[in-house]
């Protein structure tokens, strides 16, 4: 025979318990716009590194801790069809002459910043977006693309 409650009494449920989540408490935390350092210095160095990255005059390694796994496989695969392309061409990797101009901002939400990086060559000029997003009270490159 079976315990049924008494009329008029609600039936308690008693909820399984609830283990820790990793990903919860020792995961990336995301950090608010107000607790994050001022991003144009690191804009500014990260895009002088991904040109340097690119043309072959810098370690991709280097970046690494600035940047998402998904970032670095990109530029990964960018910087091995650049080396291929040198090899092709019988180039050198060689450290390229530019400066790294002005810095348009755009805060879509709390914590997340996306910004163009204008970089000037002798021939040319070009542009580097970027989106950075706060995580453990400082920014990481959550997408670069060099246009």
């Amino acid at each position: 025979m079976t315990a049924r409650p008494a009329a008029g009494h609600a039936t308690m449920r008693v909820a399984a318990p609830q283990f820790l989540d990793d990903d919860e408490f020792f995961g990336r935390q995301p950090a608010r716009r107000s607790e994050l350092p001022d991003p144009e210095p690191l804009l500014r160095s990260l895009t002088h590194c991904v040109i340097e990255v690119l043309a072959g005059a810098r370690d991709l390694e280097q970046l690494a801790r600035w940047v998402t796994d998904d970032v670095y496989r990109n530029l990964s695969k960018r910087v091995v069809l650049a080396a291929r392309a040198r090899r092709v061409k019988g180039q050198a990797p060689q450290r390229p002459a530019f400066t790294v101009g002005h810095v348009h901002l755009c805060e879509p939400a709390d914590g997340v910043l996306e910004a163009v990086v204008m970089v000037h060559q002798k021939a040319r000029a070009r542009a580097v977006a970027i989106r950075l997003e706060g995580m453990d009270q400082r920014w990481r490159a959550s997408a670069i693309s060099v246009l």
